[in-house]
């Protein structure tokens, strides 16, 4: 199992230099827009075409794609596999071409549907969603084919340049944001660079460009497994129709998923300028560390729990499985707590005035709250697919839509983006604790946990209490900015260093994966 810890640390190594350009090009994209109703426009109107993605090919296909492409890999060959992936390519080509030209033409009323996108922006607002909803769909397209690249070399076992296609949508993004957006060049040295002028919708051709390069830098490694396209399709092939059979779920799954996210800007629009935008940088900031570890070790092991499936080693599953969530609970808990302890500084980069400053800080606080969860789901639904039962992970899903729904209600109007925020935690985490419960319940000798939580919850005590001491008890706000995080970063470092002796046991598992 030791290329999983491979494929988890090439996924991470990229999974970091991705949310790194990412953060930066959300700091710039902050810095130039500000808390303001234009990039709440731009950020709402990224739901219906991110919606398009993630049921097509973004998610829903991939998990259901990857552990049929395993199966034909493991028995049927490179030739025949190609074949099944060029069907589904072209199924998939079509559909999203169809749905991309439906919600073009209906995209006004998407926006300004009271149960849409954003009822609550006023009539130039929500025209303006509209036209960038439109010239989204255009990535989206490229989006899905490149869904399909990843999914294609991931049974394959090739992690690299799937990491790497994340990492080059941000340089396409931060083309749109240095150089399409702007009203003045940004400065660099000595250097400044040109600009387009084209305000937000700038940022949404810099999306379209950074899909292109998405899609484009894995189209070697597709050529070195030998992928052949054929300009076939058939409803009819096994292949396909137990593709779609998996996928009908999942894809149920992801749209209960994405509404979760459409809701939450329904609910925002109806606040105060920048709760939308709010809600997308306290997704962020949670995002970055979650990623790098759930998401890491969720694609990783996929390939490997169909495999043990298919060959009917169910010992191997559940201590893969097994020493996976024992991983991420040593690694979340802490990385949450001292996230949150530490939060403020980082925030501070976006240059928002104070009242903003601290609206981001307790939106990120409430969506850290449900960071554990989010992690945990990404192993959990994985193990379901890999043993080709989507329909438990939907029915969680749709309860925790239910939840959402019910909390969103009660919470935005009492607390805010930040009420948003910490509904969207709830949610996850009754999905959460209902994969994991059936899991348990499931497995020869139920989830083996040892001592893990225990153990991490009192080195995060310790490493957290310690963080906290010394951030109160230097006077590290009189610092410059960079000089402020820098010794933020540190201090959070010390409380890391306290707690890794807790968790030193998960950290030789992950080695050994």
């Amino acid at each position: 199992m030791k290329h999983i810890a491979r494929s988890s640390l090439i996924i991470s190594v990229f999974a970091v230099s991705e949310k790194l350009l990412g953060a930066l090009r959300h700091i710039i994209v902050g810095r130039v827009f500000g808390l303001s109703s234009e990039l709440d426009v731009f950020n709402a109107a990224n739901n219906i075409p991110d919606l398009i993605f993630a049921l097509i090919s973004g998610g829903a296909l991939a998990l259901a794609f990857i552990p049929v492409l395993s199966e034909y890999l493991e028995e049927k060959g490179h030739t025949a596999t190609w074949e099944l992936f060029s069907q589904v390519t072209n199924l998939v080509f079509l559909v999203s071409a169809a749905l991309s030209i439906l919600v073009a033409l209906l995209a006004k009323q998407l926006v300004a549907w009271e149960v849409g996108i954003a009822p609550g922006f006023d009539a130039a607002e929500q025209a303006l969603v509209a036209n960038l909803m439109r010239l989204n769909l255009i990535a989206t397209l490229l989006f899905s084919l490149a869904g399909l690249a990843i999914a294609g070399l991931q049974a394959n076992q090739h992690f690299l340049w799937p990491a790497v296609a994340p990492t080059m949508y941000d340089i396409g993004a931060l083309v749109g944001v240095l150089i399409l957006s702007p009203e003045t060049g940004f400065q660099i040295g000595p250097i400044t660079l040109p600009t387009l002028q084209l305000g937000i919708h700038g940022l949404v051709y810099g999306t379209i460009l950074g899909a292109a390069l998405f899609l484009g830098v894995q189209i070697p490694a597709l050529i070195h497994y030998k992928f052949k396209w054929t300009p076939t399709l058939s409803l009819k092939d096994p292949g396909v129709e137990k593709v779609l059979r998996l996928m009908g779920p999942r894809v149920l799954t992801f749209f209960s998923i994405q509404l979760i996210f459409i809701m939450q800007d329904n609910l925002a629009s109806r606040l105060p300028v920048g709760a939308v935008t709010a809600l997308v940088y306290g997704w962020l900031f949670m995002q970055v560390p979650e990623t790098m570890i759930g998401t890491a070790i969720g694609k990783a092991i996929l390939p490997t729990l169909s495999r043990q499936i298919t060959r009917g080693e169910e010992m191997a599953f559940q201590k893969t499985f097994s020493t996976a969530i024992r991983v991420i609970l040593s690694l979340i808990i802490p990385s949450a707590i001292l996230l949150g302890i530490g939060l403020w500084p980082l925030v501070s980069l976006l240059n928002f005035d104070a009242a903003g400053t601290e609206l981001v800080v307790w939106t990120t606080r409430a969506y850290l709250t449900g960071m554990l969860a989010h992690g945990l789901i990404e192993v959990a639904a994985r193990a379901f697919y890999a043993q080709q039962k989507a329909l438990i992970p939907l029915l969680a899903t749709v309860l925790s839509t239910l939840t959402f729904l019910l909390f969103g209600i009660l919470l935005a109007p009492r607390l805010g983006a930040p009420g948003i925020g910490l509904a969207n935690s709830i949610a996850f985490s009754l999905e959460a604790l209902v994969l994991l419960m059936l899991l348990h319940r499931s497995l020869p000798q139920g989830l083996q946990l040892n001592s893990t939580i225990t153990r991490t919850i009192a080195g995060t005590g310790l490493g957290g209490g310690l963080s906290y001491f010394l951030l109160h008890t230097f006077p590290i706000q009189a610092l410059s900015l960079p000089l402020e995080i820098l010794a933020t970063l540190g201090i959070l470092l010390v409380g890391g260093g306290v707690v890794l002796p807790f968790i030193w046991r998960e950290m030789k598992a992950l080695s050994r994966l």
